[in-house]
């Protein structure tokens, strides 16, 4: 049996859209949502994430293991503003933006 998504797509939405902007402060080098989602689904990809996921929004069209995943991402992300740094520049730099 597949296991079902949307709880797993509602903590990914909660920790992107909510928990991660609303932690940020002046020394992240991001605030917005949208931004959390690109760092972390870039890093998940190792790419930019538009080569690799077909539907939009995004969350729709990850499986099961990549939601898990990019909610691993998206804690790492919580836990270490430093990392949250780190992995920006990687998605800038996948954009062709650094």
């Amino acid at each position: 049996m597949l296991e079902d998504p949307g709880p797993l797509r509602e903590q990914y939405r909660e920790l992107t859209a909510e928990t991660l902007p609303a932690e940020a402060d002046e020394t992240w080098p991001v605030t917005e949502d949208h931004c959390f989602q690109r760092i972390v689904l870039d890093t998940l990809f190792g790419d930019e994430w538009y080569d690799h996921v077909a539907g939009r929004p995004a969350v729709e069209s990850l499986t099961a293991d990549q939601l898990r995943e990019a909610i691993e991402i998206a804690e790492s992300m919580r836990d270490s503003p430093e990392r949250v740094v780190k992995l920006n520049r990687a998605s800038l730099r996948y954009r062709g933006k650094l």
